[in-house]
């Protein structure tokens, strides 16, 4: 389980900010995934901004990954920002 692993959250019109923070694992995974199912209710944007993760496990990519390929139905657009945007973020999703 990661320590300290946090999601900050901000809306503004139809985008949703998620601002990662700590240890990226299995766990983190789900709490992000459940995070974006809670949350997609008039979201058109989806920006995952991960300057403030320290470390991302195999894991908690691959949890995220698998999830969010079961996800992808959905008209919601993922843009990840930061250091480890290009660790987190599943193939074919924009990064800033």
């Amino acid at each position: 389980m990661a320590s300290k692993f946090k999601i900050s959250v901000h809306r503004n019109d139809d985008n949703l900010h998620l601002k990662l923070a700590g240890d990226f694992d299995g766990t983190s995974a789900n709490q992000l995934l459940n995070l974006l199912k809670e949350n997609n209710c008039g979201i058109k944007r989806v920006f995952i901004h991960t300057s403030s993760l320290k470390q991302i496990h195999p894991i908690g990519r691959d949890v995220f990954h698998k999830s969010f390929d079961a996800m992808s139905g959905q008209h919601i657009s993922l843009l990840f920002t930061g250091d480890s945007a290009v660790q987190l973020a599943p193939e074919g999703n924009t990064l800033l």
